[in-house]
């Protein structure tokens, strides 16, 4: 008979497994570290505690910043359901860039004692930021965080979270860890002896082909994770794009404006309007809860399994499962976001992805930077701060960042990954849910159009209606503003044309016409 657990669910091995074990949870406090840490709490009600790695704060104590974590919307179905979980979230102040992870001797006594699951989420996600910082905390961070590890006497598993692009230079890519451009420790060794500006003037050499320190330094902390195997029960779990959640702790939840969720509210807005994308490539994106599910699953299946030859890798992908296109993506978001509009929009919605370079840069040309000098053109006669020139340049950084991931096919191998759905039990796959063969495209940009709407730009829902009936005005006057500019252009042109017409039937002047 299925065990049921306190949420009226089946507990299954998945949620056992956790059950009274003590778990470290490093970058709790971004968006997939605080969404594991809810996970743990709600789902498993017998977990240990779950020792949450955190900077410490200028002007607020320990418990004051746990307090307000707690008081977050993503755990308000703990708050609801089973209060006395938040109990078990323990703050650790520390810092994965200082040695032993910067915890103290006390925190660190009783993490040796509780703790048998390491889950490493903590890194620099800019992909503009500098190398030194990246391979600072993501790559030197990463061996630090393995140094600790090394320390606990009841490990079962230490998860690495990789990203499915760290080695975006190869096409086709396996659920395996491939050898690094460079040494991990003689590149942070350059580092560390070469100054700020030295580094950055010899970064693109340095990162080719990769696009961004992000990958690169994932890449390499990689390594480092996979020289570790078998001494230590390691694996690597590395997720696509992480987009918001399918559908928990709520539907659409996300909690910041990065990557294409940005795009999406930029473009419902009216501030985006070109991008340069292919519309045929896969878009290769994972729900928020997909990939903390699966991670917590992962964690499961190399704690309880035999070792392997190799360390594990899960590639977090849709893979062959679910595949949606980037065109897929721009129908079904511009139809969500004329369903469910975004409010102080700066002009009708209507923008659009271009398969050339070229084409966009003429198009963001006109459609971004003519209207923002003419904005600020008037603020400036208005003797008002500029701003929208600022906006759209930085737009234009991070398009141009987001670009390299939108213009490139990837085949992503993911054996392993769907091997962990195909094995879990009934009552894990109910509680420990990534079947992204249920997640209907439509459905779900939907629910990240929403989710941004109400949790990022704190838009109220109940707004929607009046938004729908505002946008017909903007409607109409896009189309209006269209027609006198065409007109007018064609009134010019005309002009051209008729001014020519004359000239050129009067024929030669009678001073040319005696020359010859």
């Amino acid at each position: 008979m299925e065990d049921i657990g306190v949420h009226g669910r089946g507990v299954g091995d998945v949620a056992a497994f956790y059950a009274g074990r003590g778990v470290l949870v490093t970058g709790a406090t971004g968006l997939l570290g605080k969404v594991l840490v809810e996970k743990l709490l709600w789902a498993v009600p017998n977990v240990g505690n779950v020792y949450m790695l955190m900077r410490p704060k200028r002007g607020k104590t320990a418990s004051e910043r746990l307090a307000a974590i707690q008081a977050l919307p993503v755990f308000d179905r703990v708050r609801r359901d089973c209060p006395e979980q938040l109990d078990k979230m323990k703050m650790v102040a520390g810092d994965v860039g200082l040695d032993k992870l910067g915890i103290g001797a006390d925190d660190m006594e009783r993490i040796q004692q509780e703790v048998s699951v390491v889950v490493h989420c903590a890194a620099t996600l800019k992909l503009d930021g500098s190398l030194k910082d990246a391979l600072h905390l993501n790559t030197r961070g990463t061996q630090r965080a393995l140094e600790v590890a090394k320390t606990l006497p009841h490990l079962t598993v230490f998860v690495h979270t990789s990203t499915a692009f760290c080695n975006c230079d190869f096409a086709e890519l396996a659920e395996r860890v491939y050898p690094p451009p460079i040494s991990p420790e003689h590149m942070m060794g350059c580092a560390d002896l070469v100054d700020d500006v030295g580094l950055e003037d010899v970064t693109k050499h340095l990162l080719a082909p990769h696009p961004n320190t992000y990958t690169y330094s994932k890449r390499l902390a990689e390594d480092l994770v996979a020289r570790q195997y078998p001494d230590l029960p390691v694996c690597i779990v590395r997720p696509s794009i992480v987009c918001p959640s399918w559908e928990e702790p709520v539907p659409g939840w996300v909690d910041n404006l990065n990557g294409p969720v940005g795009v999406m509210a930029a473009a419902g807005k009216g501030v985006i309007r070109s991008m340069y994308c292919r519309a045929d490539y896969n878009a290769e994106v994972i729900p928020l809860d997909f990939a903390v599910n699966s991670t917590l699953v992962a964690a499961f299946r190399v704690a309880t399994s035999p070792r392997e030859p190799s360390v594990p890798v899960f590639n977090l992908t849709s893979g062959k499962w679910r595949q949606a296109t980037w065109g897929e993506v721009l129908d079904h978001g511009r139809r969500a976001g004329y369903m469910y509009p975004f409010e102080m929009i700066l002009w009708y919605p209507d923008g659009n992805i271009r398969p050339s370079r070229l084409s966009h840069d003429v198009h963001a040309f006109f459609q971004h930077f003519l209207p923002a000098y003419f904005i600020d053109f008037m603020m400036f006669i208005f003797r008002q701060p500029r701003f929208m020139v600022r906006i759209y340049k930085r737009i234009a950084v991070g398009l141009e960042l987001l670009q390299f991931f939108t213009t490139r096919q990837w085949v992503f191998h993911n054996d392993r990954f769907m091997a962990l759905w195909r094995d879990m039990s009934p009552a894990d796959r109910r509680l420990f849910n990534f079947d992204v063969t249920e997640v209907k495209i439509s459905d779900y940009i939907d629910r990240c159009l929403l989710g941004a709407r109400q949790y990022c730009l704190k838009e109220d829902p109940a707004t929607i209606p009046r938004q729908r009936r505002l946008l017909k005005v903007y409607y109409a006057a896009d189309r209006l503003i269209a027609l006198l500019f065409y007109g007018l252009l064609a009134w010019y042109v005309y002009g051209l044309f008729a001014s020519a017409a004359p000239a050129a039937s009067t024929g030669p002047s009678p001073m040319l016409a005696d020359r010859l």
